[in-house]
């Protein structure tokens, strides 16, 4: 793979490990903060402007300061792309926004915080192979939170949920909502195609509004509709986000149809 990381934080462009943010930001202490994953793919942001009404929408949902306008981070991404190598490559543009530095401790002090951006951007290629699954027993997202509907830096259930797929040998773990129904892997938007429909969790289940799920409904090709986790005969099931799209070869053990066209239908949405 070609290119290399770089990021950019408060003037300054380096390598990831070469900055750093104060000890006093809510990011770092609370996991306060939001950030949005952007496909580069042969050298140009995919899906910019959908990716940041998200991160936008999600800012005023918890109150948080506006976060910076496409037409100040057109610039900062290109430049992003020219120094890590990335022209005609592909890569993983993260965009970052914190609440800022807290003032003393504790959760308060919200409204004296000085948000802070930084971004980040490493090589890439997407990815398409096929992915064993179980349905976590102990993580579920809660469907009433505000939280749910963002992409926040706070990862610990997704990370619980990975661990616990791993050491029940399989590669990801899907999540369950508040009602039992199936609502999403640990990073990705659940597709299961279903009598010749796509189907996917309604947001009612606490799942992300993913930039992918997204633009499946838009162009019509999946619907809404409640979700168990046991999977039905001829079902084929997809995680899809905006950097791949896993078919899964099995749930629990149960062997699931598995779908040849993943690549395809994840890049008719690009």
């Amino acid at each position: 793979m070609s290119g290399t990381s770089v990021a950019f934080l408060d003037g300054c462009w380096a390598e990831p490990s070469q900055l750093s943010i104060p000890l006093s930001d809510r990011g770092l202490q609370l996991a306060d903060g939001l950030f949005e994953t952007v496909l580069v793919l042969g050298g140009e942001p995919k899906l910019l402007e959908a990716h940041l009404q998200r991160w936008h929408h999600s800012a005023a949902l918890l109150a948080m300061a506006p976060p910076p306008q496409a037409d100040e981070l057109q610039p900062l991404i290109h430049e992003a792309i020219t120094k890590a190598r990335l022209q005609t490559g592909n890569g993983a543009l993260r965009l970052n926004w914190s609440r800022g530095n807290s003032q003393g401790r504790g959760i308060d002090g919200l409204s004296q915080a000085e948000p802070r951006f930084w971004l980040q951007l490493s090589p890439h290629e997407p990815r398409f192979t096929p992915q064993t699954a179980i349905a976590s027993r102990h993580e579920r997202r809660n469907s009433a939170s505000r939280l749910s509907q963002c992409k926040t830096f706070a990862y610990g259930q997704a990370i619980q949920a990975r661990l616990e797929a791993q050491q029940a040998g399989a590669d990801e773990a899907l999540l369950l909502g508040s009602s039992g129904e199936l609502c999403c892997g640990s990073t990705a938007n659940l597709l299961i195609r279903r009598q010749g429909q796509w189907l996917t969790p309604p947001l009612s289940s606490g799942c992300l509004p993913g930039v992918m799920r997204g633009r499946l409904l838009e162009l019509g090709l999946a619907s809404e509709t409640p979700l168990q986790a046991t999977p039905e005969p001829e079902d084929a099931w997809l995680l899809i986000n905006s950097l791949g799209c896993r078919p899964l070869s099995s749930v629990d053990g149960q062997a699931l149809q598995l779908h040849h066209n993943a690549e395809a239908l994840w890049r008719s949405l690009l």
